[in-house]
């Protein structure tokens, strides 16, 4: 396991991380690690969703709108906005 030190963290910041890790029951050190394995995550998260092609990406902003009017019921379908 590797070891991060952060330095120049306001008391202020430090009070209320570590105000949080005593409501969760936990030590400061096993909350900080916590809120850093979740960011991880998240960055993973990020990388995955840019790789992958979403469907409907390609669509033009007109299809869009159309869409979310028929979806909505607002009386005008894509077909008749000429989308495909």
């Amino acid at each position: 396991m590797a070891a991060i030190q952060i330095k120049d963290v306001p008391e202020e910041v430090r009070d209320i991380l570590a105000a949080e890790a005593k409501r969760s029951g936990r030590s400061l050190q096993s909350y900080l690690l916590g809120v850093l394995e979740k960011e991880a995550r998240f960055a993973r998260n990020r990388e995955i969703v840019e790789q992958t092609p979403l469907p409907g990406a390609d669509l033009s902003m007109e299809e869009i709108v159309a869409a979310v009017r028929e979806a909505r019921g607002d009386g005008v379908t894509r077909a008749e906005n000429g989308a495909a």
